[in-house]
């Protein structure tokens, strides 16, 4: 019986073709009033009825039938979270299902868990279509998509086309050399740009022609048959682009393009905080991590931050992924929503008994039709793998490869395609980082890429990964905070549950942790790295002259020691445990100089000394009868422009020295003159 304002949870064994994982569900989520069933959808369907007229959340285990379900809550006006998790083809359909039990607790204590909400931006098509091409396949889908679109055709160095009956689509020469925007607002320079002839009679032939043109349109069908006109252009909504040798394929496009007019909400991937940024200060440049790695383009530099164009970022996350300073997030979900689904995940599992997890990442297309086609088709996953969606894997920065072993799992990999759609160097580099860290504090083969679109491979591969030697004590922590908090913490509760934990880990460069070697003789305190350090690792101190470093903040932007006029600073990558635990430390300090005239504590005693020592006697402003004058040197600035105005000091009244030519005194006279 359900619990009044209880989560009830439905475990179905889908007409006895698995287990029945109920006993399992309820030691994994003991705050759940769990039912076991076998026939939801059919049988017991008025179980669901019944339920649905109540109050409270429901999770139910079957994804399959989920429109159904939504369908009858909406009818019985209910309420609350109806959520769904897939037990079947991730657990129960496997040689290994009847240890599935654990897995089950896991994925359906994950459901549970709220997403939240994903911002959105408004884009607006007006369905003003360039199809562009080089023959009559062009033409033909040009006018495929006229009765719907507005159409333009563009046939690059076409050959032997022939005319149309009647001019109902467009169609015009030329060639596009280059093309920049998204869906509803893409621009395009078109060069050799010329109409057709009304007296075209067997071909088309085409009148003068221009360089230099732009066109706008909305979207834009790539029929040309050559190289995309952007990079990564695949991933660029819009943009549509198919083989014009393949009808097939010609025809998919022309479908997508129909439907893109009007006005749509897309996902904003990434929110940005312009705050957080590290790129760059006063000019020199830092941090570009996220300029490096975005296929599409989507990043720019502006000032000292970048901008991202919502429009044509396509969701890869790798900015986000690679941020130090978390001033790029992603929200599809947040970093602390998807770990806290991990983390509620693996603690079910444990409580049901479970060992050795191994948390699968996986993107909600390739890899949701992989593990559905090995359950369906093979063996199933193995039953201490634990599958986790995700929008794309390239999102998923450090925290959240270092986090699931910190809470007890046993290894952790990602699943990506032969030829992944985004470009996968920041999370090869993410799990490159990872996999030194677990290493060094004793998981050896924990981190790991699996690169398949073969169901087999991918069991073969998660069969071989390795088993920990003894049950170990998990970490606890609550994700919150943001990105780089949650990452701070994780490395540090990581540490504290490692099976063999050292103070230090060596970091390749590039790494967003790290120290900072400090000459601390050549170093004057001038303090121009403290204000160009954007995350306040470096410091100073309000009552004397120092440097202070917090190395947990440290992002390794390089700005400090592209800034330090001395060139004092080095950057040194790597993670220290003992120093992220440690209070802020005191890299230099000094005693303050005593204004002579007020007592005001201004500078440092050795950068004071050092400039009178530089000017007495060598300098003819400091020299002579005007010794006493180097005085103002030691007095604070308020000082010091009283002392001189009271003197009434003009330099420009001063004799200055002949000027020099070439080492020579010219005098009125002289030869060397000239008369030019």
């Amino acid at each position: 019986m359900k619990l009044e304002g209880a989560r009830t949870v439905l475990v179905c064994s889908c007409e006895r073709t698995m287990p029945d994982f109920g006993e399992s569900v309820r030691a994994g989520c003991p705050g759940a009033a769990v039912e076991s069933a076998f026939g939801l959808c059919g049988a017991e369907l008025d179980r669901v009825r019944a339920l649905l007229r109540g109050t409270g959340d429901i999770t139910i285990s079957c994804t399959q039938q989920a429109p159904l379900f939504r369908e009858l809550a909406d009818g019985a006006g209910y309420r609350g979270r109806l959520d769904f998790a897939n037990i079947r083809e991730t657990g129960g359909w496997s040689d290994e299902g009847a240890d599935a039990g654990p897995k089950a607790a896991a994925l359906l204590a994950m459901a549970a868990e709220p997403l939240g909400d994903t911002p959105v931006t408004s884009v607006t098509s007006g369905g003003v279509v360039l199809v562009y091409g080089s023959d009559e396949v062009a033409v033909a889908a040009g006018r495929a998509l006229s009765d719907r679109l507005d159409v333009t055709v563009l046939l690059s160095r076409p050959a032997d086309v022939p005319p149309p009956r009647v001019w109902d689509v467009p169609v015009m020469r030329g060639t596009i050399t280059g093309a920049t925007g998204h869906v509803g607002g893409f621009t395009l320079r078109v060069d050799d740009l010329a109409a057709p002839l009304p007296s075209s009679r067997g071909r088309l032939v085409f009148g003068p022609a221009r360089d230099g043109a732009t066109s706008h349109c909305d979207l834009i069908l790539d029929l040309s048959g050559g190289a995309p006109l952007f990079a990564a252009g695949e991933l660029l909504d819009g943009y549509i682009k198919a083989d014009p040798g393949r009808p097939a394929a010609v025809a998919e496009a022309i479908a997508r393009a129909g439907e893109l007019v009007g006005e749509f909400d897309k996902p904003r991937y990434v929110e940005y905080a312009a705050d957080l940024c590290a790129h760059s200060r006063s000019r020199i440049a830092g941090c570009t991590r996220c300029l490096d790695l975005c296929p599409t383009g989507a990043i720019a530099p502006a000032g000292d931050h970048v901008a991202i164009d919502p429009l044509v970022c396509a969701g890869c996350g790798s900015c986000a992924a690679a941020c130090p300073t978390g001033a790029a997030s992603y929200t599809l979900p947040a970093v602390e929503v998807l770990l806290r689904r991990v983390r509620a995940g693996l603690a079910a599992y444990r409580a049901a008994g479970g060992r050795d997890a191994v948390i699968l990442y996986h993107d909600s297309e390739h890899g949701e039709a992989l593990v559905d086609a090995l359950g369906r088709f093979g063996p199933g996953l193995p039953a201490r793998v634990v599958p986790v969606a995700v929008n794309a894997v390239t999102q998923l920065g450090l925290e959240s490869f270092v986090a699931p072993l910190a809470w007890g799992a046993a290894a952790v990999r990602a699943l990506s395609r032969e030829k992944p759609r985004h470009d996968p160097a920041g999370l090869l580099a993410t799990l490159d980082m990872a996999d030194r860290v677990a290493s060094a504090l004793g998981w050896g083969g924990a981190m790991a890429v699996i690169e398949t679109d073969d169901p087999d491979r991918l069991r073969a591969a998660l069969d071989a990964v390795p088993r920990q030697e003894r049950e170990r004590k998990a970490a606890t922590f609550m994700p919150a905070g943001g990105k780089r908090t949650v990452l701070a913490t994780a490395m540090r509760e990581l540490h504290a549950v490692a099976p063999s934990p050292v103070d230090r880990v060596a970091l390749p460069a590039g790494a967003p942790f790290g120290g900072l070697a400090i000459e601390v003789e050549g170093c004057t305190l001038c303090h121009s790295c403290v204000a160009a350090c954007p995350t306040g690792a470096l410091g100073d101190d309000p009552d004397r002259p120092a440097l202070t470093f917090a190395e947990d903040r440290c992002v390794q932007c390089g700005l400090c020691a592209a800034t330090c006029p001395e060139k004092v600073i080095a950057l040194e990558p790597r993670i220290d445990f003992t120093a992220w635990n440690a209070p802020r430390r005191v890299v230099k300090a000094e005693e303050p100089f005593h204004c002579i005239a007020c007592g005001k504590p201004f500078g440092t005693r050795s950068s004071i000394e050092r400039v009178v020592a530089k000017l007495a006697d060598r300098h003819w402003m400091f020299s002579g009868s005007a010794a006493k004058r180097i005085d103002v040197i030691r007095m604070c600035d308020t000082c010091r422009v009283e002392a001189v105005t009271n003197e009434s000091f003009d330099p420009y009244a001063q004799p200055r020295p002949a000027p020099m030519t070439g080492g020579i005194h010219l005098r009125a006279g002289d030869p060397a003159e000239g008369s030019g």
